[in-house]
């Protein structure tokens, strides 16, 4: 039997606010447990919550950014439920009326591209964190992350494969941090996602039965688990097994899922309307401010980037990952006229391979825009083989000055003189009769040789289209 994937993911996303979205503790990384943790967090009687107005605006700026609606009116719900680092018993979520509803957003999945549509996302506060280290077999609580305030992103389960699952994460993770509304730190919790993964027979329009992977934290664990879960989950069908709604964690050093608790639905949580908050009204003024102050979106800049820059989608898709991805960038073609696929191609190829290879953000970068929109510039005006250049950008990353210096130094300067290079080849021709009498007979392969002896002769410093062109003429 062949079978349908079917995946949607919530996602958590801390926003970057100074303060927790109900109270004036703060939200820094790291700080020693428990010192960020004020009375309204602890839930000390007569507290009440106050909504933080930077957390709304960030949340406007999202549903913008994905053409979703933004509710004029949206209400904060107690989620009942017992955790040891939830100290009020209940979260303060929004369950019946989100303030964001709606939505959408286009990723690139190799060389196609996929939408997946939005249900909604909603404000609510984090959690606290239990410790189980160092604690002699007891559990510690620390309340630092207690109120920190999030944004769960939920989609429709448009997904059909890990890979579009991983592809729709990066694209949320990169828009996010591109309107600057979480930092999108994966390992310090500020982005995480839930999977909920089900199979059906192919043509079958009912869902399966879904289980939920729970706090998956990076792209790699996220790909690894639904690939496991989704063959779990096809060969307990197949053996005569039912599969159980339920709530399941990734183990990564066992590369498995494994069952947490039973599922929760909506039912289970009681919620209902909190009653010391009243209900969120966001006017069409405030919207449209929020709007005029946003950044140029990615999908905008990649249609630009194709329409005006001649640009592939798939290149503008790789330039548009990251806001400072696409500063770089422009920051090195406003030097080069003309030049916008040559200097893309460095960028992507060499200058992203080798900060991938690195572990390195573009912005921790060696080398500049500027630097490297100066070797693009030897390489389109011929001064330097593609070769050479490949040697001249090793010598970049390890600072050795900018392009033209290093040609100078390195005496790399590409031979482009028609005089001698005509010379040159008429010295390769009368010194190989052999292979040239090989090529008039029709052997093409003792062309490569005669231009591979002409490339030695030069030290590889002849130009390799003026060359192939004169040798060519030559042998006519």
């Amino acid at each position: 039997m062949k079978w349908e994937v079917v995946i949607g993911l919530e996602t958590h996303a801390q926003l970057t606010t100074r303060s927790k979205i109900f109270s004036g503790a703060g939200t820094t990384f790291g700080a020693s447990a428990n010192s960020q943790a004020c009375g309204v967090d602890i839930a000390l009687p007569g507290t009440l919550p106050v909504l933080n107005r930077d957390a709304v605006r960030n949340a406007i700026k999202f549903g913008l950014s994905v053409g979703a609606n933004i509710a004029a009116r949206s209400v904060f719900a107690r989620k009942n439920y017992f955790y040891p680092d939830l100290p009020k018993g209940y979260q303060i979520s929004q369950y019946e009326l989100p303030v964001v509803q709606g939505g959408s957003l286009t990723v690139q999945v190799g060389e196609h591209s996929k939408t997946v549509r939005l249900t909604r996302a909603h404000l609510e506060e984090d959690a606290g964190k239990s410790l189980h280290e160092d604690f002699h077999g007891m559990t510690g609580i620390d309340l630092n992350r207690a109120g920190t305030p999030l944004l769960e992103i939920v989609t429709e389960p448009d997904m059909r494969s890990a890979a579009e699952a991983v592809a729709y994460a990066k694209a949320l993770h990169g828009l996010l941090r591109w309107i600057e509304v979480c930092d999108g730190n994966m390992q310090e919790g500020s982005f995480r996602c839930d999977a909920n993964v089900s199979v059906r027979p192919l043509g079958q329009e009912v869902y399966g039965t879904r289980c939920e992977i729970k706090n998956l934290n990076s792209f790699r664990f996220l790909e690894k688990a639904i690939d496991y879960e989704v063959r779990r989950q096809i060969e307990l069908i197949e053996d005569g097994g039912k599969v159980v709604q339920e709530t399941r964690l990734y183990d990564p050093d066992q590369d498995e899922t494994r069952s947490m608790r039973s599922k929760e639905d909506a039912q289970d949580y009681r919620y209902f309307p909190d009653p010391d908050l009243l209900p969120l009204v966001i006017d069409a003024d405030w919207i449209e401010q929020v709007r005029m102050s946003m950044p140029e979106l990615p999908a905008s800049k990649r249609a630009r980037y194709i329409s005006e820059l001649g640009l592939s989608e798939y290149d503008a898709g790789v330039l548009t990952t990251s806001l400072e991805l696409s500063a770089y960038f422009e920051s090195a073609i406003k030097q080069l006229p003309g030049q916008a696929k040559l200097c893309a191609n460095w960028i992507m190829v060499d200058l992203l391979g080798r900060l991938n290879r690195e572990e390195l953000e573009i912005g921790q970068s060696p080398v500049s825009a500027e630097r490297m929109a100066g070797l693009v510039r030897r390489v389109a005006d011929g001064t330097v083989s593609g070769k050479m250049a490949k040697e001249i950008f090793e010598a970049l990353w390890q600072g050795e000055g900018d392009a033209d210096q290093i040609i100078e130094r390195r005496g790399l300067r590409q031979i482009s003189d028609t005089g001698a290079l005509e010379d040159m080849v008429d010295q390769i021709i009368a010194a190989n009769p052999a292979q040239v009498a090989e090529f008039r007979s029709g052997k093409n392969k003792a062309f490569n040789f005669l231009v591979g002896q002409a490339m030695k002769a030069s030290k590889g410093k002849a130009n390799p289209a003026q060359l192939n062109e004169i040798l060519k003429r030559r042998l006519a």
